[in-house]
């Protein structure tokens, strides 16, 4: 049974909260206990990061698809499986849920709900960094879908937690995401500044990848009827 528009939108927005207070939370609690090794920092925040993924994807996966992350939607739009509108209403809903959620974290570390980040993430290979990771995720959601549904939400939280390290941009790879974190002066903050450049790559990298797995896919079944 599909869920009326309210609760799916509800979903991406508590959802995206949770992901974003993990990430960010985790983010504070490591700089507080891992005595400044950078290493470990980043191990605790991805560790957090992507199983509280695992979880959420299993939770809402039924209610509205588990997307968290504008650019998921935008490749959902983009194959006809959602309708725009709906897709605009996720977005609005993950967005919002975002900056719920970073907002829940710094308050619970006693720090001001909203600070302006002052880490730089600029240069080439930061923005080619972004192309790849959100190019590499959308390809493992798409594929999941079309081939192995029941794989998604362990392939995600995956492969989250390799490209937070094989990119020199620690794979944001969600415009909702890079948003929040730009308002999180801590390990996990963006310079906002540096906000627009991430989100246009991460839209390049959506593109790209959505438009791999339609000919993919379409090659396939083209090759099936040849036989």
């Amino acid at each position: 049974m599909r869920r009326s528009l309210s609760s799916r939108a509800i979903s991406e927005a508590i959802g995206t909260a949770f992901l974003l207070a993990a990430i960010v939370g985790s983010g504070i609690m490591g700089e507080r206990l891992c005595a400044g090794n950078v290493a470990l920092l980043l191990l605790t925040n991805t560790l957090a990061t992507s199983a509280v993924l695992l979880a959420l994807i299993i939770s809402f996966e039924n209610i509205s698809g588990a997307h968290f992350n504008p650019a998921i939607t935008l490749a959902t739009a983009l194959q006809k499986r959602i309708e725009w509108r709906e897709g605009m209403v996720y977005c609005l809903a993950q967005t919002a849920g975002a900056f719920l959620g970073a907002a829940m974290a710094h308050l619970m570390f006693g720090l001001s709900p909203f600070s302006p980040a002052n880490n730089i993430h600029s240069g080439t290979g930061q923005l080619i960094s972004e192309v790849i990771a959100s190019f590499g995720l959308v390809l493992i959601v798409l594929t999941c879908r079309h081939s192995r549904p029941s794989a998604a939400p362990f392939a995600v939280p995956a492969y989250i937690a390799a490209a937070y390290w094989f990119t020199a941009s620690t794979s944001f790879a969600n415009p909702a995401v890079t948003l929040a974190r730009a308002t999180s002066n801590t390990f996990v903050g963006i310079r906002p500044l540096d906000t627009p450049g991430f989100i246009g790559a991460q839209l390049l990298g959506t593109l790209a990848a959505t438009i791999l797995v339609r000919w993919l896919f379409t090659a396939r079944i083209t090759e099936n009827h040849e036989c």
